[in-house]
């Protein structure tokens, strides 16, 4: 055939291929999504071929033998070995065979470029009918498709592969010796965790999410809490567990990659922690879940059969509190009571919601306290909210802590003043600094907001 398209590949093997996503995923889920992205290119690659006559062919290195490659590329393909040398030199001896094998346009691509589509191929393939040469520029400084009408191997000299600057010298190369060079659309590579999100909109990272359910954990300095959730989480073999960090300095992040989690890290903020990691999720359902309360059991299927339900848009699980203290069943009954018939569940009660809905609802509002309460007010505008029917066991140690009436209080205050208009900073600031809560004072007549000027004084 007079069209050749070459892939080139690495054998998937933990720890050499995506290795700057393995702080995030870990050496074996990093290698998963490697074969998972040469999945994808091999389905937009099958797509291209129903429209155009093209000769297809892998490119491999580091497999073990034939087999090996035969049984992950699968039969009908061709599958080559790699030639020594860097990058350059071996895409440059494979367009020269292609071309001395009687092909009359030869385009290359990698197999981890997410938003390569058949559209991008065919756009390459006619735009070598005009020109020299065709590049598909990558935002990160290369390029996931080069093109050729003939061998050009200064194209392929002097270049720093693996560099920010493998684009501008490329294109530096085809300047300098008169090679007219046309330019596919700019797209995305997938190299580390910040882009993780492109994973999700693909129809392959979709069809594996499908009936999933994606566990989010915002954690900050949560290593006494986080083992206990993480097995109970784990052990219901969820589609995927992400714990989404702010900045912890203690142990959590290596508990959290022992108990094999995707972990992302980021500026600290529950909001902000949580859409981040929903961003990268792969799951058809969500499940915002804090750091100290543990899942009842069948809890994936608990969030699929609630959502089921005619009319309801998102849910949690009852609410219950460890430990035994003076008011504990009253207080499980108020919360119960508020999130059941006021359709206010607490974020500490797991709420879930289908992916989809939570994107059409742009995510956590950037708040820093009050988060759950505005998503919740949101959600509730597109329909109902339902309480699973088991219970979500969070941990009791503020409500020990502070005693159950000042944490009743406190969080009744909080409340109240949001509803108020006072600002989430400042809610934030008081909360977190609860012995404040003594400095309440009755309001002076004529203050428009007097929770503001009682609890926070200027």
């Amino acid at each position: 055939m007079r069209q050749r398209l070459i892939l080139m590949l690495k054998f998937p093997r933990p720890g050499t291929v995506k290795t700057r996503l393995v702080p995030a995923l870990g050496a074996h889920r990093a290698c998963e999504l490697y074969c998972s992205l040469v999945r994808h290119t091999l389905t937009e690659v099958e797509r291209f071929k129903a429209s155009a006559e093209v000769a297809v062919e892998a490119r491999l290195t580091d497999a073990p033998d034939e087999a090996a490659a035969r049984a992950w590329l699968g039969g009908d393909i061709v599958i080559r070995d790699q030639d020594d040398g860097d990058l350059g030199q071996r895409m440059d001896r494979a367009v020269q065979v292609a071309f001395a094998e009687g092909a009359e346009t030869v385009a290359v691509i990698g197999g981890d470029c997410p938003q390569l589509t058949d559209r991008h191929l065919a756009s390459a393939f006619a735009a070598l009918e005009q020109a020299e040469a065709v590049i598909g520029p990558a935002a990160d400084g290369g390029y996931y498709l080069i093109g050729l009408r003939r061998p050009l191997p200064t194209l392929f000299r002097g270049v720093s592969w693996g560099g920010a600057d493998v684009l501008a010298q490329t294109l530096a190369n085809a300047r300098a010796f008169a090679i007219e060079i046309s330019q596919l659309a700019t797209l995305r590579d997938l190299d580390v965790p910040d882009d993780l999100p492109l994973w999700t909109q693909t129809p392959v990272a979709r069809a594996a999410g499908r009936g999933g359910v994606s566990v989010v954990i915002p954690t900050l300095n949560e290593q006494e809490q986080l083992p206990a959730t993480l097995a109970a989480a784990r052990r219901e073999h969820p589609h995927e567990i992400i714990v989404t960090d702010g900045g912890s300095t203690d142990r959590t992040l290596e508990i959290a990659r022992r108990h094999d989690a995707l972990v992302l890290e980021g500026s600290a903020g529950r909001a902000r922690q949580m859409n981040r990691g929903a961003a990268v999720a792969t799951g058809e359902y969500l499940l915002f879940l804090h750091a100290d309360t543990v899942l009842p059991a069948i809890y994936p299927s608990l969030v699929k059969t609630t959502l089921a339900r005619p009319g309801v848009v998102g849910g949690a699980f009852r609410f219950a509190v460890s430990g035994e203290f003076l008011g504990r069943r009253l207080i499980e009954r108020g919360t119960n009571w508020r999130a059941r018939y006021r359709q206010l569940p607490y974020g500490d009660q797991g709420i879930f919601v289908r992916a989809d809905t939570f994107a059409q609802l742009g995510g956590y509002a950037d708040l820093p306290i009050m988060e759950d309460y505005e998503f919740v007010q949101r959600l509730r505008r597109f329909g109902r909210l339902a309480l699973a029917p088991a219970a979500a066991l969070t941990s009791g140690r503020r409500w020990r802590e502070l005693g159950p009436l000042r944490t009743l209080l406190v969080n009744q205050l909080v409340i109240l003043g949001y509803c108020l208009g006072v600002s989430p900073v400042r809610l934030a600031d008081w909360y977190h600094r609860p012995r404040s809560w003594r400095t309440f004072r009755p309001t002076r007549p004529g203050n428009k907001v007097p929770v503001t000027t009682s609890l926070f004084p200027e």
